[in-house]
């Protein structure tokens, strides 16, 4: 369905430049079964993530037959944080993230995002920068050469060299809302809307809260003034 859709489009437009946008369907709820899961098998989740990896790849293979591999930007982000089924596996080198979806918590605002264009962005390259959904819309411009809107105020910051590995300036905060509440954090720092401080120091696995009368230290320290 989807994925043969996409391989034709980009078969039909290989000679021009293109934009693909491919929602991948299988890691949202509900869970189903995908073209091959085994009989009577009691771990959907389990393999919808292998399906949607081995499709990743067939689209990558693609690129190749169409000789398109090294003329294209590849970014493999998820869009939210994981949900309820998925929580209990929510982890890197066997530490839990705090929260899930529809938390404000890292594990419902942070997703794994992976970018992949061979000779231009250096491969095994870990990046801490903050980046944020509407950095995508400056940076595939730069990418292609496109102009953004002249009379448009632009919230995203292109992390174009960033990615490709060359200087650039990294994001300082990314702002963050759900349901009428709201945080905005920084590398180390995480502020919500209750006015609670908190220490990402150890994020994604522990958010730490600031006392208050150190958080009336830091923000006086902030303003360049003795507390």
């Amino acid at each position: 369905g989807m994925h043969e859709f996409l391989v034709d489009f980009m078969t039909r437009h290989k000679d021009q430049p293109f934009y693909v946008h491919y929602a991948m369907s299988h890691m949202h709820g509900p869970i189903l079964q995908t073209a091959d899961n085994k009989p009577g098998s009691k771990d959907l989740y389990a393999e919808n993530v292998a399906y949607m990896d081995k499709l990743v790849g067939q689209l990558v293979d693609e690129l190749e037959r169409l000789k398109l591999r090294e003329r294209t930007f590849v970014v493999f982000v998820g869009d939210n944080g994981t949900a309820r089924f998925g929580g209990d596996r929510m982890t890197i080198g066997g530490r839990r993230i705090a929260g899930m979806e529809g938390t404000l918590l890292e594990g419902g605002s942070r997703v794994p995002m992976i970018v992949s264009w061979p000779g231009s962005t250096p491969a095994g390259k870990v990046s801490d920068d903050l980046v944020d959904f509407t950095d995508f819309m400056p940076t595939f411009a730069e990418l292609a050469g496109a102009r953004l809107p002249e009379s448009v105020t632009i919230d995203g910051q292109s992390f174009a060299a960033r990615a490709q590995g060359r200087p650039g300036v990294a994001r300082e905060w990314a702002y963050t809302e759900l349901n009428g509440k709201w945080y905005v954090r920084s590398a180390r720092w995480k502020l919500n809307r209750a006015g609670e401080l908190f220490d990402m120091k150890d994020a994604p696995f522990v958010e730490a809260p600031v006392a208050a009368t150190t958080t009336d230290t830091l923000a006086v320290a902030a303003r360049g003034q003795r507390p």
